[in-house]
């Protein structure tokens, strides 16, 4: 499998795999959901081995399949209702989107300075 991803002055995408965290059994390895019985000791560390490498802190939204999209500030981080889609224009604040049988989907405006990214259900698609 070959991954592209856009090249977009002004912007920086990521893309992980689950190579490379201490996650175990079958939540190996670099598990990053909280939400799916994980240990969270191991999600913590593995968040911030992608923090490390990446030199941005993501931000991981309350996933919910729905509709709802969220604006990320840097001050209100700490209070983000569940959504699946997120935007921003602000610098070091990461539109972060999890998978497993759905598809993240990228999105930039490059005259504003802003990125975004949703969270495609496999039936929407």
């Amino acid at each position: 499998m070959k991954l592209e991803l856009p090249h977009w002055p002004g912007a920086k995408l990521f893309c992980s795999t689950r190579q490379g965290g201490v996650s175990s059994h079958h939540f190996a390895s670099l598990n990053l959901g909280d939400h799916v019985g994980d240990d969270p000791s191991c999600v913590s560390v593995n968040r911030q081995k992608l923090e490390k490498v990446w030199g941005v802190r993501p931000v991981f939204l309350q996933q919910v399949h729905g509709i709802d999209v969220v604006q990320l500030k840097s001050s209100q981080l700490a209070r983000l209702p569940p959504a699946d889609a997120c935007f921003t224009d602000e610098k070091n604040v990461a539109c972060t989107i999890m998978v497993a049988d759905c598809l993240p989907v990228l999105f930039y405006w490059p005259q504003a300075q802003v990125v975004a990214a949703a969270h495609a259900g496999w039936k929407g698609l």
